[in-house]
């Protein structure tokens, strides 16, 4: 007898499974390996997490949040570009899997498996939409997340420091987007990708905390923290509006409170934005990092 394809597929009961188990496994908020928390904690502390003293320490181990080591998992994702305007930008996510590596060099050389993002950007403006006045973008953000018997799922990242990502860049003037459960859906909290290498394989870290919040690319204001509970998508985007190819490939997505080496964490060097950062508030002022 064969078994059919959907009971190799992980399905509701499956993902309300994983979801009590991590809700088990994960006590207060509060720890030493995290900026300080501006709001008191929200979580009661579980006897799971009691045992592992992770109320004083925290997590013991990052939190995956999004593998690109799969057609499924790449395929899944959202592409966005000017083209559903009518502009004349393209963008692509392929999965990648090298043939060969070196294994000499573990940090710049490529994983089994990644996801690239390319394409070309152009700011040529639709002639048969009047209304259009700006183009040249282009994005893709994870899926949303399935529903559990807990209900919709989310990525409580409320215990970590970090998101960190796994890439390598162009060079090019590329963003962050994480999206939350927002009482305004277009919401997108933003900030600058900074990769270090460009053409090589790097981690580069953001704080959850130096995130800005902004909406239809202006920055909002006032400010409200970014709802760490309750986080339900993250992607990257290009609007530097700059014509021509672009690349940036992808390995995998996580939160987590450690610096590993090699590592870089966004601003920590001291170094100034370029001119061209993108985002800006409502008097046209441009955005410091």
């Amino acid at each position: 007898m064969r078994v059919t394809q959907p009971l190799f597929t992980k399905g509701l009961l499956g993902r309300s499974i994983d979801e009590l188990s991590r809700r088990s496994s994960i006590g207060s908020p509060l720890s030493l390996h995290r900026e300080p928390h501006p709001k008191p904690a929200r979580h009661m502390l579980t006897p799971a997490a009691a045992l592992k003293l992770e109320a004083v320490k925290g997590p013991q181990a990052p939190r995956p949040l999004y593998d690109f080591n799969s057609q499924d998992n790449v395929g899944s994702c959202i592409l966005m570009s000017d083209a559903l305007i009518g502009g004349f930008s393209k963008s692509n996510l392929d999965l990648v899997t090298p043939t060969t590596s070196s294994p000499s060099d573990s940090t710049t050389s490529p994983p089994s498996s990644y996801a690239r993002f390319h394409g070309t950007i152009s700011t040529a403006l639709p002639t048969d939409k009047p209304k259009v006045h700006r183009t040249g973008y282009a994005g893709f953000r994870t899926p949303d997340q399935s529903p559990t018997l807990f209900g919709r799922a989310f990525w409580d990242i409320d215990p970590y420091t970090y998101l960190a990502l796994r890439i390598k860049s162009d060079g090019r003037s590329y963003f962050i987007n994480v999206q939350t459960e927002s009482v305004e859906p277009t919401d997108l909290h933003q900030h600058r990708l900074f990769a270090k290498s460009p053409g090589k394989w790097e981690t580069v870290l953001v704080r959850w905390n130096d995130f800005v919040r902004t909406n239809f690319g202006f920055v909002v204001e006032p400010q409200t923290e970014l709802l760490r509970q309750k986080v339900t998508t993250v992607g990257i985007g290009l609007t530097d509006r700059v014509e021509g190819p672009f690349e940036l490939c992808i390995e995998r997505i996580w939160a987590t409170n450690t610096v590993d080496e090699g590592a870089s964490v966004a601003g920590d060097d001291g170094s100034a934005p370029e001119e061209d950062a993108g985002l800006r508030n409502r008097k046209g002022e441009k955005i410091h990092w």
